[in-house]
């Protein structure tokens, strides 16, 4: 038995025998409340147009906000999915490719310095490594190196990062051959004009739809995900572009912008596979292919994300729309959420023109500008041997001078200082 949930005519089955009253009641008071509040047409469709003119019938289906809640089970399924992916296949193919991990030197037991790690920061200050050298009886050097091997022992290993990278690959490229396949035969795909062809009175199609979910439910289970991935330098930005892109798929489908919406998916995920690719070629030591392919990367996202997107995408859903319809609550929105992609697609563009930059003046892009490199163990300990070498041999020199002054009545300054300036 079904009934309509008020005006989005979304079948729902109601069993009145099985269920206790209250929670029937409860219902309906959830449904009211999201359709005075959230599914107002005000705010979904352009003026003049309710949830009532696109009811379904049985040659057509347009979408309805209840449809996203198949994106939840999607996120868990692939969450699920990719922990066992990276358990059978990401790693076992790390070991084929030849990926080895960084001898890490273990720091030896220090109580007190384990406490402060633990509970104040990883990062002591001057001052703070000077109290903590005092309290340890240790000198203010191995303090600085204990601190240092700690860390390493934080960071994440190579064998991690290559199997979230190849994660990520598997997805990007599936994502974007099923939206390729999807969108090869469609006429928005060629001519963006035809985004407005009868909107919103566009049919749902089943292909979209899997589409969709695939997308909500990748980029739902990365959230989900987050606090056990490896952090990276744009933290901060990657939250925003996962949110941005979350709010963009589900009030896309929400407004029946299913046309627009695919095509950002599309252009947005033809160049990831390629980034992650060379992430994973890096991590195995494959430097010439991750060299080549990091510049078939740079070239894609440069096309797709620097030029496509904003002067045939944006503008279409900017300017092209108000030809048809005028500008809505989900007009504005639509486009804010794209143009906060765009400024993150400048942001990342620069990274990438600084990853450039290093391969053109240092002939290498060893590391990922994103990544959190690892800090040699041994560097603060040579430099401080360095300087310590540097004084002694300084101070001999200058006793030797001073000698050769006495006896000889002749002091030549500049070999005095040659070896301490």
């Amino acid at each position: 038995m079904l009934r309509s949930c008020g005006d989005l005519s979304c079948p729902t089955p109601v069993y009145p025998l099985l269920l206790p009253s209250g929670v029937i009641q409860l219902g309906v008071s959830m449904d009211t409340l999201l359709n005075q509040w959230l599914w107002r047409h005000e705010y979904w469709l352009p003026p003049g147009i309710t949830w009532e003119d696109m009811k379904e019938t049985e040659d057509f289906q347009y979408p309805r906000p209840r449809d996203l809640l198949f994106g939840v089970p999607c996120a868990f399924l692939l969450t699920a999915l990719r922990f066992v992916f990276e358990r059978f296949v990401a790693l076992p193919l790390s070991r084929k490719m030849g990926v080895r991990e960084k001898y890490k030197r273990k720091p030896s037991v220090k109580p007190i310095l384990e406490e402060f790690y633990s509970r104040k920061g990883k990062h002591p200050s001057e001052i703070e490594v000077r109290y903590l050298s005092a309290e340890s009886k240790m000198q203010i050097r191995q303090v600085e190196h204990w601190f240092r091997c700690r860390r390493n022992q934080d960071r994440p290993s190579v064998t991690k990062k290559f199997c979230e990278a190849s994660w990520r690959f598997t997805m990007y490229l599936i994502s974007f051959l099923t939206g390729f396949v999807v969108l090869i035969n469609k006429p928005w795909f060629w001519d963006q004009q035809e985004f407005w062809t009868d909107y919103p009175y566009q049919p749902l199609e089943i292909s979209l739809y899997i589409y969709y979910m695939l997308q909500l439910g990748f980029y739902s289970s990365m959230l989900l995900t987050l606090a056990f991935d490896i952090k990276r330098k744009d933290l901060k930005e990657q939250i925003v572009h996962h949110f941005a892109t979350i709010f963009l798929i589900t009030f896309s489908y929400c407004a029946n912008y299913i046309r627009a919406g695919t095509l950002v998916m599309l252009l947005h995920d033809a160049a990831d596979y390629f980034l992650e690719l060379a992430k994973m070629c890096n991590y195995s030591k494959w430097k010439r292919t991750c060299i080549a392919l990091f510049i078939i990367f740079a070239l894609v996202f440069s096309i797709t994300r620097l030029f496509l997107l904003p002067t045939r995408v944006i503008y279409s859903t900017y300017y092209s729309s108000m030809l048809i319809f005028e500008p809505f609550f989900g007009y504005y929105f639509f486009n804010s959420l794209l143009m906060t992609l765009q400024i993150l697609h400048f942001f990342w563009a620069y990274m990438i023109l600084r990853m450039i930059c290093r391969f053109i003046f240092t002939g290498t892009v060893d590391n990922d500008v994103r990544s959190d490199v690892e800090e040699s163990e041994g560097s603060g300990e040579e430099n401080s041997s360095k300087s310590e070498m540097e004084t002694k041999t300084g101070n001999s020199n200058n006793n030797t001078v001073s000698r050769k002054t006495q006896d000889n009545g002749v002091g030549k300054i500049n070999n005095g200082h040659s070896k301490t300036s």
